[in-house]
């Protein structure tokens, strides 16, 4: 009779272990992957401009540099200048920090889907995008009452094949109708995937970011 020792007991439970297939990744780990959410971990800094057509003739822009290992941020516009530490206790963030958390939301939205934890999903294929009419995967965010940049919103993102984002509708509150912007321009620096341009549904550029770069 054969016996089996405890070292054998353990290189079987691990070879069961290891047997076992991987988890499905869901719809919102695969849209971060798409753009490059492996390659965050390398990344020192991320600079660039946020820029936005308030109306036919007023824009407004922000600088940032953002120290992602460092935690803290470069910040300036047309008026002042200056840096501090994200760890700052919340009362003693600057006034500028609502700006930086809404425009890192807008250039790195698919990592927080991994970022964020207060939401919930569900997808729908086959779905025609509102603005270009393509065939698109939708994919709809539900933030919580608490969490995410604005609590309680949704975001409809229609995705193509390779789980990009083409096309986005945010809707205040969860309400049933929204605000349709393009997702084009995408370019990739340091491997990961940025959005530079975003246009309203008349075709006339809204939101968008110049002078980016990334540094390993």
């Amino acid at each position: 009779m054969k016996t089996i020792t405890h070292l054998s007991l353990i290189a079987l439970s691990v070879l069961a272990f290891s047997c076992q297939p991987a988890k499905e990744k869901t719809l919102p780990e695969k849209v971060a992957d798409a753009y490059g959410f492996e390659n965050l971990d390398k990344v020192k800094t991320i600079s660039y401009t946020f820029n936005v057509q308030r109306d036919s003739v007023t824009r407004f822009s922000r600088n940032w540099k953002w120290h992602v290992k460092d935690r803290t941020v470069d910040f300036s516009d047309a008026d002042t200048s200056y840096s501090y530490s994200l760890d700052l206790p919340k009362d003693q963030l600057p006034p500028a920090d609502k700006g930086f958390v809404n425009d890192k939301y807008w250039l790195l939205f698919p990592f927080q889907l991994i970022w964020d934890t207060g939401y919930t999903f569900e997808s729908t294929e086959n779905v025609t995008a509102p603005i270009s009419g393509a065939a698109a995967t939708k994919l709809t965010i539900l933030y919580n009452n608490v969490d995410g940049y604005t609590p309680g919103d949704a975001y409809d993102l229609y995705l193509d094949e390779n789980h990009m984002i083409i096309e986005w509708v945010f809707r205040r509150g969860n309400g049933s109708e929204g605000r349709p912007m393009t997702w084009e321009d995408v370019q990739e620096f340091e491997g990961i995937k940025i959005t530079l341009m975003h246009k309203n549904d008349a075709g006339n550029p809204f939101l968008w970011f110049s002078d980016v770069a990334v540094e390993k």
